[in-house]
Formats: structure tokens, sequence, C-alpha cells
């Protein structure tokens, strides 16, 4: 990873925490955020997994109509001049629920899919 792209990732990071901390306040269910980048192929290749509590819960949030993680997440990348055609392409829903069913409660393996 060059400098530029570790500098990148921390800025990344750092935002995204910001956006976690507020949904977690906001969204109900919401549990936590992370983020998978490839950067030889950034930002084409950049993915946010928003990860939820509950599939019902999920549902309800997506149901909602609510914008609030695509426009912060939206926000961050304006904030750090990254240019992407659509966030919502590069947004992901998860639940708890799904990776304990599916993936016996290993993020890490889930992740890598």
């Amino acid at each position: 990873m060059r400098k530029t792209d570790k500098k990148l990732e921390k800025q990344l990071r750092e935002q995204l925490t910001y956006v976690c901390e507020h949904a977690l306040k906001q969204v109900v269910g919401f549990q936590w955020l992370t983020h998978k980048v490839n950067y030889a192929d950034f930002p084409k290749s950049l993915q946010v997994v928003c990860v939820f509590d509950s599939n019902e819960n999920l549902m309800r949030y997506t149901a909602s109509e609510s914008q609030l993680l695509n426009h912060e997440i939206a926000a961050v990348l304006r904030a750090l001049n990254v240019n992407v055609k659509a966030v919502k392409d590069l947004i992901a829903f998860d639940t708890e629920e799904r990776c304990n069913y599916e993936h016996e409660g290993n993020w890490a393996k889930r992740l890598q899919v």
C-alpha cells in the first residue's frame, strides 16, 4: 500500500467511525459498519457494509426509505474528494442474524466473500 493510500485509509476510517457513532444514536437496530477496498482499483472497489442486529430491523430501515446512512457516507466521500458514480451502489446491508445463520457469526469469513 502506497503512502497516499495509507493516508486515505486513515481518513476514511476516521470519517466512517463518525458515521457509525451517529447512526448508532439515530437508526434503530444499526450495530456497526465496515469497509472493504482494493486501492489498486479505488474508488471503484470501495464497499461500505452497514450491519443491523436483525433482518426485521434492516427491513424496517429499508422500508422507511431513510437515507441517513447513504447521505452520511456520501458526505464523507465528498469531504475526502472521492468521486463515485452512485453512492448507493457501494453500500451493502447485512445483519448479525444472517451472519450467525450462514457463517456461524464469523464476520471475517463472511466479509471475504
